[in-house]
C-alpha cells in the first residue's frame, strides 16, 4: 500500500481487506472526512484570498469527497444486509408445518424437472393460496419467498425506511382523521355537551404486478448442490430491487406504486393536507458554497418545518451526488454540517439526523426536489402482497428453462404530514 496516498484511498483499500469489518470501515470515514475537512478549509482559504481555489486543492477535495462516499456504500451495504435479515423471519404454523414441507419438497421438483406433483392441491393444503389466479404458474415455498425478500431488501434503499406491511388481497384502505374528536374541561356535576366529530379520509392503495424472467441451463437445474432460493433471488434482485425503488420515489400509479415524488407540492407556509410541504433554497443552482453559512440556513428550516411529533424517527434522503456537495457545506459557526458515521450510529447524520443515499431522488437543479426529510415509516407505505409466483417455462428458448417470476406489490404516501421537500430555486 501507497503510505503517501490519502488516507481516504488507503481507507478504502484498508476497508476490503477487512472483509466486512463494518466498524473498521467506520474509522476509516472518520479519518478520511478529518483529512477532507482540513483540506476543504485549505480551498475556502484560497478562494477568500485570490477568488479562487487552487486546482490541485479543489481535485484532492473531490477525490476525498469521492472516497468517502465510497466507504459510506460499503457500510450501507452491510447495514442493509443486517437489516434484512430480519425480513420474512416468521416461523409457519405448526398445524401446517408438514403441508408445507411437502409443498417444498415438491416445488423443488417441479423447479428442476417440471413435475408438478399434485402442487395446486399442496398450496391449498400449505393455507399459501389467498385466491384464485388465471395467470397460473405456482408460488414459492415461504422459505424460498423469505430469500428473495431478504436479498431484495439489501438492495432497495427506500423499502428499508418506508412501512412494509403484507396483505392477502389487491387493496388495501385506510382511514385518517382529518382532526382530533373534540373535548372540554368541566366540573364534576355539570352536563356534557356534545363534541364535534372528526372528519375521516379514506385512503385507497392497489398492489401492482412486478415481475422478473431469469433463465437456466437444465444442467444447472440438475446439480442437486445448487441452492435454488438463492439462486433465484440473485438472478431476480436487481431487476425487483431497481424497479420498485424506482416507482416507490417517482412511479404515476399507473401499473406500478405511486412514487412519494409524484404528489402535488406546495410550499411550506400555505401547506395543506393532500399535498407536500417544500421550503426553497436561495439559488437556483443549488448550494451557494463559497461562502461559509450562505445556505446552510435552509436545512434548518426544512428539519422545523416538520412537526415535532415526527422530527424524533426522522432522516434525509438524496442522491449520492447531492450528499456529496452538502458535504462541503458549513454552518455560519463554522462547523460542517455532514457527519461522519460513529460505531453506534453507523449512518451519516446532517445535523444529527441520519441521511440515506438513493439515486433516484432528484439531481440538483432548478426547480428540483433532490433532497426529503421526513419520517418517512410514517409517511409512505409498502404493500407486498403475498405469494411470489414462477411459471416455468422450457420451451421458449431452447436449451434455456426461463422461470417467469412475479410479485404482486404496491405503495404509496399514506401521511402527507410526515415528509418534507427541500426545493431548488426557480
Amino acid at each position: 500500500m501507497d503510505i503517501h496516498a490519502p488516507a481516504a484511498r488507503r481507507g478504502i483499500v484498508a476497508a476490503r481487506a477487512d472483509a466486512g469489518d463494518v466498524n473498521a470501515t467506520v474509522e476509516h470515514i472518520n479519518k478520511a472526512f478529518e483529512e477532507f475537512k482540513a483540506t476543504r478549509e485549505k480551498e475556502i482559504a484560497e478562494i477568500k484570498a485570490k477568488l479562487s481555489a487552487d486546482v490541485v486543492t479543489s481535485e484532492k477535495v473531490d477525490r476525498i469527497n469521492a472516497d468517502i462516499s465510497a466507504l459510506q456504500k460499503a457500510v450501507d451495504e452491510a447495514n442493509a444486509a443486517i437489516a434484512a435479515q430480519r425480513v420474512g423471519n416468521g416461523t409457519a404454523a405448526v398445524e401446517n408445518a408438514a403441508e408445507k414441507r411437502e409443498h417444498a419438497k415438491a416445488f423443488d421438483k417441479f423447479f428442476r424437472r417440471g413435475a408438478e406433483a399434485g402442487l395446486r392441491d399442496l398450496e391449498a393444503k400449505a393455507v399459501l393460496r389467498t385466491s384464485s389466479d388465471p395467470d397460473g404458474g405456482y408460488l414459492v415455498p415461504e422459505e424460498m419467498e423469505s430469500t428473495i425478500d431478504r436479498v431484495v431488501s439489501t438492495v432497495s434503499t427506500f423499502r428499508q425506511l418506508a412501512t412494509v406491511r403484507r396483505i392477502g388481497t389487491d387493496t388495501y384502505k385506510k382511514l385518517v382523521s382529518m382532526g382530533g374528536a373534540g373535548a372540554g374541561w368541566v366540573g364534576e356535576e355539570e352536563s356534557r355537551p356534545e363534541t364535534s366529530t372528526p372528519t375521516l379520509r379514506e385512503l385507497e392503495l392497489n398492489v401492482m404486478e412486478l415481475y422478473a424472467n431469469p433463465a437456466a441451463t437444465q444442467r444447472l437445474l440438475d446439480d442437486s448442490a445448487v441452492d435454488i432460493a438463492a439462486w433465484l433471488a440473485d438472478e431476480v434482485q436487481t431487476t425487483f430491487a431497481e424497479m420498485e425503488n424506482e416507482a416507490f420515489l417517482t412511479g404515476n400509479g399507473a401499473k406500478r406504486p405511486r412514487g412519494l415524488l409524484s404528489y402535488p407540492t406546495v410550499e411550506n407556509s400555505s401547506y395543506a393536507w393532500g399535498s407536500i410541504g417544500f421550503v426553497e433554497t436561495g439559488d437556483t443552482d443549488g448550494f451557494d458554497d463559497s461562502v461559509a453559512g450562505a445556505e446552510t440556513d435552509v436545512f434548518v428550516d426544512l428539519m422545523f418545518a416538520l412537526k415535532q411529533q415526527y422530527r424524533g424517527s426522522a432522516s434525509w434522503l438524496m442522491s449520492d451526488a447531492t450528499m456529496a456537495a452538502v458535504r462541503k457545506l458549513k454552518d455560519g459557526d463554522g462547523n460542517f454540517l455532514w457527519a461522519a458515521p460513529t460505531a453506534s450510529e453507523r449512518v451519516p447524520t446532517i445535523l444529527g439526523k441520519p441521511v440515506y443515499t438513493d439515486d433516484f431522488m432528484p439531481a440538483m437543479q432548478e426547480n428540483a426536489f433532490p433532497i426529503a426529510f421526513g419520517d418517512f415509516k410514517r409517511a409512505y407505505m409498502i404493500l407486498d402482497r403475498v405469494g411470489i409466483r414462477v411459471q416455468r417455462d422450457p420451451y421458449t428458448n431452447k436449451p434455456y428453462t426461463h422461470f417467469y417470476t412475479t410479485k404482486r406489490v404496491g405503495g404509496g404516501l399514506t401521511n402527507f404530514e410526515a415528509v418534507k421537500f427541500m426545493k431548488v430555486a426557480s
